[in-house]
C-alpha cells in the first residue's frame, strides 16, 4: 500500500507541472483578434475548458437602413435574426490539441448565415490563422487575425 501511495505521488508530483505548462500555452489563445477584413473584433475567452470568441466591436456598429445596432439578419434561424452581433460567440467549442492548435470548434460567418468547422493555429503571439471548412480541412478558406493591443486603463 505504501508503494502505491508514493508512485500515485510521484505520479502527481511530475504531471501537475506538465498540465500547468499545458494550460498556460493554451491559454495564449485568449485575447481581442481582428479579421484580415478588419470589420470586426473578436474576443477569445476560456470557458471550462473550452474557447470561445465573441464579436466585442464591430467597424459599423449601426444599421444603416434601420438605424438600430446590427443585427444577424442572414442567421438560418429566424428566432436569431434580431439578435445583435455585437456581443454574438462566433467562435465556439475549442480545445487545444497542442503545437499552438485549437481544434473540434466550429466558426460561424453572419456575413452568410453558415456555420463552419474550424482549426485555429497560431502562427506566433500576435498572428492566427483560422481555418474554417466542410468536411475536410483541404475544402475551406483560411483567414489572417491580428492580435489587437488592449490598451490598459490607469
Amino acid at each position: 500500500m505504501k508503494k502505491l501511495l508514493s508512485f500515485v505521488l510521484a505520479y502527481v508530483v511530475v504531471c501537475i507541472p506538465v498540465f500547468a505548462q499545458e494550460s498556460a500555452e493554451a491559454d495564449r489563445l485568449i485575447g481581442v483578434w481582428e479579421p484580415s477584413h478588419g470589420k470586426a473584433r473578436v474576443k477569445i475567452e476560456k470557458i471550462g475548458e473550452k474557447y470561445y470568441g465573441k464579436i466585442v466591436w464591430l467597424r459599423e456598429p449601426i444599421d444603416p437602413v434601420t438605424n438600430q445596432p446590427k443585427v444577424d439578419k442572414n442567421n438560418p434561424d429566424e428566432s436569431m435574426r434580431l439578435v445583435p452581433l455585437k456581443g454574438y460567440r462566433i467562435l465556439k467549442d475549442f480545445n487545444y490539441s497542442g503545437k499552438d492548435e485549437w481544434t473540434d470548434g466550429t466558426i460561424y460567418d453572419p456575413e452568410n448565415g453558415n456555420t463552419y468547422s474550424c482549426v485555429i493555429k497560431m502562427r506566433d503571439e500576435n498572428t492566427l490563422d483560422i481555418r474554417g471548412y466542410i468536411g475536410v480541412k483541404a475544402l475551406g478558406r483560411t483567414d489572417v487575425w491580428t492580435r489587437v493591443a488592449v490598451k490598459k486603463k490607469d
